[in-house]
């Protein structure tokens, strides 16, 4: 079975599907696309959005309107799905889609910023630790684990175009690259760097300071995959021609 998954953070579902969102996805044609930031509640959902034909649509949106927000585009239908990790502080922005697939347990995950303030980054580190533990619960199971999305944090210097600049800035501070580093050595595969060692790679760029149009940009949107799937990891890629976002789509191809 071969799997074709792509992950976005699309900065607003509505405002990328005014620009080609739906023909874009019956073009590109993945079984699976997980989508962050969708900014939407569950009134707020058009038709569609939710309606593209050949997938089924899941959301989980946060308590606060316009704010944070998960969706799943899937061509077959998960066995079961949650919307959080159990933890009421983490699970009420609408953050979080975990979605099992038989052969792997999928996690959709859109996670914090902490540059707001110091306790943005506490809670963004607290997230990092309940996400790892959440997984590891599946691991112990003997489930495998795919793990994608926006988060928010660049691993090493390769994965942004200034590192010297923005150590003290949250996104590539040593605590947040540290994490990363542990949840590798917990047994998880960057798919990217597994056929791609090169910098200049990124997923993301200031819109304001019109760093795309210039390639200033990092690698905060990753897929993961538990040590047990590396080798059916087919090719890892980054879209980096699709825009409508200030991030563009990330993708991932496995034979099960």
């Amino acid at each position: 079975m071969r799997i074709r998954l792509l992950s976005w953070n699309v900065n607003g579902l509505r405002a990328v599907m005014k620009k080609g969102f739906s023909s874009w996805l019956k073009e590109e044609s993945p079984d699976i696309l997980c989508v962050q930031e969708t900014k939407l509640s569950e009134e707020q959902i058009p038709g569609e959005i939710e309606e593209i034909e050949g997938y089924q649509f899941y959301f989980s949106s946060a308590e606060k309107r316009g704010y944070s927000g998960v969706a799943l585009y899937s061509r077959k239908a998960p066995s079961d799905l949650w919307m959080g990790f159990g933890i009421e502080k983490f699970d009420r922005e609408g953050r979080i889609l975990i979605a099992d697939y038989g052969a792997f347990i999928l996690y959709n995950i859109y996670f914090p910023n902490g540059k707001l303030s110091k306790e943005r980054l506490v809670y963004k580190m607290e997230f990092y630790d309940a996400f790892l533990q959440n997984a590891q619960g599946f691991r112990a199971e003997g489930r495998s684990i795919i793990a994608c999305g926006d988060f928010n944090t660049a691993h090493k210097e390769i994965d942004l175009a200034r590192p010297r600049e923005n150590q003290k800035v949250s996104g590539f501070l040593p605590e947040e690259r540290a994490w990363i580093d542990r949840f590798i050595d917990h047994g998880y595969v960057d798919t990217f760097r597994i056929f791609n060692q090169e910098p200049g790679h990124y997923s993301w760029w200031d819109l304001k300071t019109r760093a795309r149009e210039r390639d200033i940009g990092w690698r905060i949107d990753y897929i993961f995959v538990s040590e047990d799937l590396r080798d059916k990891v087919s090719s890892a890629f980054i879209l980096k021609e699709v825009t409508g976002s200030d991030h563009c789509p990330v993708g991932v191809e496995l034979s099960l």
